[in-house]
C-alpha cells in the first residue's frame, strides 16, 4: 500500500496546505488524511455491530459507518448499487451472485499480512488435508479469480480474492432442551408431528431450502445429487413435503431476523428451528436453556468475508486494506468468536482471548470459569462444555454449504409458493 500516494485532484484541493504537509514525515501524513477518511459498510447483523467501528476509530483512526440488512437485501444492494458503499460485508453464496456484475473489485493477497494464516478451508477447501469438501458453494469455489479484471472464478488459489475471509460457523437446530424433554439428534425432528405448532424455519429462500434438504434427506425421503445445487424435480419433491407439513399446521413462524428468532426461542412459542449461533447466545443470556444442537448427519455451514467497491479507489482503498489487515489480526476474531463464530485467522483471535476462553470455544473444553459474552453477560457456567464440541469436532462435520444453485430463479420461485400456501 502506497501510504504516499497523492492524486492530481487531492493536490488541486488542498492546495498550498498540501505543500505544505509535504514536508512532513509520510507516517504523519497518513495519520493526517486517514482521520478525514468515511468508509461506508453494509452487511447483516451477525458482524456489523457497532463496538468493531468504535475500535476502528480507535486503533486506526478513521470512520467505518455501518449498517446492518437481512440476507436479501444485502445481496440486492451489492448486486445493484455499488456507488452506495465502499465495503460489502457478505457471504460467500451472495458472492456467487454479485460478483459476475462487476460491482467489486479483486484483492492482492500479497497486501493481506496474514494470508498464509487463514484457514485451508478458505485456500482449497479443505479443513485438514483429509478432509471430505462438503457440498453447496464451499468458500473456496468463489474465493479466487484469476486476474484483478477477471469476472469468472478461478479453480485454484491464485494472487487475487473476492472476499477477504472474517468469521464463519457450523450452522444447526436450536432447540429449547426444558421444554422438549428428550434427546435430539437428527434433522429429521424439525417436521416430527410431537413439534406441532412449535417449530420455525428461517424465510431466506438460499439458506431455508438447505436446512429443507438436511431434513428430508435425513428422513429417507430424498437423496440428493448435491444438496447445494437441486434439480428442479428435487426442489419440487422438497418443497412439496414441507408444504405438506405446513398446511398441517407444523410451523408456527418463519423468521428472517435475528431478533424474531431470539424472541420465538425465549417465549416459549418455538422448541425447535433454525438458528444461529448468537441467537442462542442471546436466548441463553436471559437465563433461558438453549442449545445448538449437533445433529448426527451433521452441520450446514456458511462463511462470510468482505468485498470492496468497484470505485473504491486512493487513499480510501488503502485505508480499506488497513482496516483488513486490522480485522484479521485479531480483536474482531477474539470478539466474534465469545458469540460462537469462528475467526479466519483463529491463532491471531487467542492472543484476544483468555486461556479459558480459548478452551471453551475453540478446544471445546470445559470451562474452568463462567464463560461470559462479549458484553459480559452470563453464558456458561465453570464445568460446561460448548454444544458440539472443538473446532475440528464442529468444522469437520460439515455436511453442505449455503449455496447459490444452477436452478436458482426456480427455486426462488417455489420458495415463495411456500411461503404463501
Amino acid at each position: 500500500m502506497s501510504r504516499m500516494r497523492f492524486s492530481r485532484r487531492s493536490l488541486l484541493k488542498t492546495g498550498g496546505a498540501a505543500l505544505a504537509a509535504s514536508a512532513l514525515p509520510a507516517p504523519m501524513i497518513w495519520a493526517q488524511e486517514i482521520k478525514d477518511v468515511t468508509l461506508r459498510q453494509f452487511g447483516t447483523g451477525v458482524s456489523n455491530l457497532n463496538e468493531v467501528a468504535q475500535k476502528v476509530k480507535e486503533d486506526l483512526g478513521f470512520t467505518l459507518e455501518m449498517t446492518a440488512l437481512d440476507s436479501d437485501s444485502v445481496t440486492q444492494r451489492a448486486a445493484t448499487q455499488p456507488d452506495s458503499f465502499d465495503i460489502a460485508d457478505i457471504e460467500y453464496w451472495i458472492c456467487k451472485k454479485v460478483w459476475p456484475t462487476g460491482n467489486l473489485q479483486a484483492m492482492d493477497t500479497s497486501k493481506i499480512k496474514n494470508y498464509d494464516k487463514i484457514v485451508g478451508i478458505f485456500k482449497d477447501g479443505k479443513l485438514t488435508p483429509e478432509s471430505v469438501i462438503a457440498q453447496g458453494t464451499a468458500p473456496h469455489s468463489v474465493g479466487f479469480v484469476e486476474g484483478p479484471d477477471s469476472k469468472t472464478f478461478a479453480k485454484e488459489q491464485t494472487q487475487w480474492m473476492t472476499l477477504i475471509p472474517t468469521i464463519y460457523n457450523a450452522d444447526t437446530l436450536g432447540i429449547r432442551p426444558d421444554l422438549i424433554g428428550r434427546p435430539i439428534s437428527t434433522w429429521a425432528e424439525l417436521l416430527n408431528p410431537e413439534f406441532k405448532g412449535k417449530a420455525s424455519l428461517l424465510d431466506i429462500s438460499s439458506i431455508g431450502i438447505m436446512d429443507m434438504a438436511m431434513v428430508c434427506e435425513s428422513m429417507g425421503e430424498i437423496k440428493y445429487g448435491d444438496k447445494g445445487n437441486m434439480t428442479k424435480e428435487e426442489i419440487d419433491k422438497t418443497i412439496a413435503i414441507f408444504t405438506e407439513a405446513k398446511k398441517n399446521g407444523q410451523f408456527r413462524a418463519f423468521w428472517k431476523s435475528f431478533d424474531e428468532s431470539v424472541n420465538l426461542m425465549a417465549s416459549g412459542e418455538v422448541v425447535i428451528q433454525s438458528m444461529w449461533s448468537p441467537a442462542i447466545t442471546a436466548v441463553k443470556t436471559r437465563g433461558i436453556p438453549c442449545v445448538y444442537q449437533p445433529l448426527k448427519e451433521g452441520y450446514r455451514s456458511w462463511g462470510g468475508g468482505i468485498g470492496l467497491s468497484k470505485s473504491l479507489n486512493g487513499i480510501a482503498l488503502d485505508a480499506a486494506y488497513e482496516y483488513i489487515n486490522w480485522y484479521l489480526s485479531g480483536w474482531v476474531g477474539g470478539f466474534l468468536m465469545r458469540q460462537g463464530y469462528y475467526s479466519a485467522v483463529p491463532e491471531t483471535s487467542k492472543e484476544f482471548m483468555t486461556p479459558n476462553e480459548w478452551g471453551y470455544w475453540f478446544e471445546g473444553k470445559p470451562a474452568a470459569e463462567d464463560i461470559a459474552n462479549p458484553f459480559g453477560d452470563l453464558l456458561a457456567k465453570a464445568g460446561e462444555s460448548r454444544d458440539g464440541g472443538s473446532f475440528y469436532d464442529r468444522m469437520g462435520a460439515v455436511a453442505c454449504w449455503n449455496s447459490v444453485m444452477d436452478e436458482n430463479q426456480y427455486m426462488v420461485r417455489k420458495w415463495n409458493e411456500f411461503i404463501a400456501a
